[in-house]
């Protein structure tokens, strides 16, 4: 068995609860040093702010400190106390829930968001399940994730996924929950340059701290200022060599 085989079967057995613990102890150190950014500064916004008009409900589901929607009229969902304050102190409505157990009734939300999250979690058929269930009708649903198994790297096991989705798999998870896919994109600020990306795991790994506070003061501000605009295509654009996709989704519920 490779190393990287073994780094995904490793983290394939994780249990769930070991897993919340392991990511909530990861973010809520990453976030108790960051500062809110404002969702204006991601190449999201563009597409974003059009939609606010018919979306008077609104939910994001663990944005921690980087929420695409804005602060202010919207609800949170995160299991990180830090990020939950900072949210909360903005003007946010917030609940410290996993996607799993999302509190709010059926069809309430207009547009639902849940960027990089559904990779985090043991039961994504339940995660996604619970965005159908509080999306009503004909609602936007935004989705992103890191995609192929085969890129899997340390980087994964650092931020804590538990998968990596085939193209095939992802499309039909969300099908079964009525979620069709209207428009895609290349997604993902994780930097391109692979000796950059080995140095910051490598941080990451033995020096966390240190790692942490450069990401949030140095290199996310670089990254929001080197952002490429979405470049959206209709349905799912082609895979090959993407490594994380942008998803606009429609909820077309079964009369």
């Amino acid at each position: 068995m490779s190393t990287t085989d073994k780094s995904k079967t490793d983290q394939l057995t994780t249990s769930n609860p070991e897993l919340r613990k392991s990511n909530r102890q990861f973010y809520d150190r990453l976030w108790s040093n960051a500062r809110l950014i404002d969702p204006r500064q991601f190449n999201t916004w563009p597409l974003i702010e059009p939609m606010l008009d018919d979306a008077q409900r609104r939910v994001e589901i663990g944005p921690g400190l980087r929420p695409r929607l804005p602060v202010t009229g919207t609800f949170f969902a995160d299991i990180s106390k830090p990020a939950l304050n900072a949210l909360e102190q903005a003007g946010g409505q917030v609940a410290e829930v996993p996607i799993e157990e999302l509190p709010w009734p059926d069809d309430h939300f207009d547009l639902v968001c849940a960027l990089d999250i559904i990779e985090h979690v043991e039961d994504d058929e339940q995660a996604v399940s619970e965005l159908a269930r509080i999306a009503r009708p004909g609602a936007t649903v935004l989705l992103s994730t890191p995609l192929h198994p085969e890129y899997w790297t340390e980087f994964d096991n650092i931020v804590g996924h538990r998968r990596r989705y085939r193209p095939e798999d992802l499309v039909e998870l969300l099908a079964r929950n009525h979620l069709h896919i209207e428009q895609s994109a290349v997604f993902g600020m994780k930097p391109d340059s692979s000796p950059l990306l080995n140095l910051g795991m490598w941080f990451l790994k033995y020096h966390r701290r240190v790692a942490m506070f450069f990401y949030n003061r140095l290199f996310m501000p670089i990254g929001l200022k080197r952002q490429k605009p979405l470049e959206l295509s209709k349905d799912l654009i082609p895979t090959e060599g993407v490594d994380e996709v942008f998803l606009i989704c429609r909820h077309t519920p079964s009369p």
